[in-house]
């Protein structure tokens, strides 16, 4: 582009088409989790929308980029909006977490008859408590019959995404050197760990719920532990979506080592996925 112009995009509908496909995968997980299987297919139908909706929206966006429409202000854009973005998702993961060191450091305590508002020991007071906490005050609500063993599945997913961080920089580096071939390989290897990330959290899963007794109803431990988890597993979904996406773009040789932001911009998410990934280790399987 010349004469320091600055790229103004066309009105988009993906926005709002997002928006709605996310809503309705919301509203049928929330139906879900109240009155089973009723909410599946509206479930399907968001998630399959918001599917839809990231493939069309990478398209007109590749489109703009190949076709040169994209200047140093753009790519500043793009920068600050990434940055930005990455913000507002630590402050999301900030809140869960928050939640959990709440309960674990007052909420208990505080029903145990601790601290200056022990006086909540009133409710329960044959409770003492306890983390994992496996005998919810109220005996109306069955805790999980036991917890995982970080040092399985946990720690084998753990050095799965430390060592994508690792493949995913070999990439990058590879990249800005001009290595296409090394960058598509390493790359390659990332989304296949990513891949496997999701598969062994899906066998935790099916192994939380039949042998530990571990779900949604099973009290704050329950409550947490999916919480987090499962949005870190969806962000690992996307992440792995994405750099997917990126991977074709190498293997189409879309990028430069002077220009290729799209790649810089998955790989910021994916080492922010990582890092969270190792505070979930920390603070919900080991301590």
């Amino acid at each position: 582009m010349s004469g320091g112009s600055y790229y103004v995009p066309e009105t988009s509908k993906w926005p709002i088409l997002g928006s709605l496909a996310l809503g309705a995968m919301m509203l049928g997980s929330g139906v879900m989790l109240v009155h089973g299987a009723v909410g599946m297919p509206v479930m399907l139908i968001g998630l399959f929308g918001i599917l839809t909706v990231m493939g069309f929206w990478f398209r007109d966006v590749i489109k703009e980029s190949r076709g040169g429409l994209y200047d140093d202000q753009m790519d500043r854009s793009f920068r600050w909006g990434m940055a930005w973005f990455i913000f507002s998702e630590v402050m999301f993961f900030a809140a869960f977490f928050g939640a959990l060191f709440y309960v674990r450091t007052f909420a208990l305590p505080w029903l145990d008859g601790e601290g200056a508002k022990g006086v909540a020991s009133l409710l329960w007071p044959d409770f003492t408590a306890s983390w994992p906490l496996l005998n919810p005050p109220d005996s109306s609500i069955a805790g999980p019959t036991d917890t995982f063993s970080p040092w399985h599945l946990p720690l084998v997913n753990t050095l799965i995404l430390v060592s994508s961080s690792i493949t995913l920089t070999v990439a990058h580096e590879a990249l800005k050197e001009g290595l296409r071939a090394t960058a598509r390989n390493w790359l390659a290897g990332t989304v296949l760990l990513g891949l496997c990330f999701i598969t062994i959290q899906g066998v935790e899963y099916y192994e939380a719920y039949a042998h530990y007794g571990i779900t949604l109803e099973a009290g704050i431990y329950g409550a947490t532990f999916f919480m987090l988890t499962g949005f870190h597993g969806l962000h690992v979904i996307i992440g792995t979506i994405i750099l997917a996406v990126m991977l074709a773009r190498v293997l189409q040789g879309h990028f430069t080592g002077e220009d290729h932001f799209g790649f810089e911009a998955a790989a910021w998410y994916w080492h922010f996925v990582d890092v969270v990934w190792i505070g979930l280790f920390l603070f919900v399987y080991v301590f």
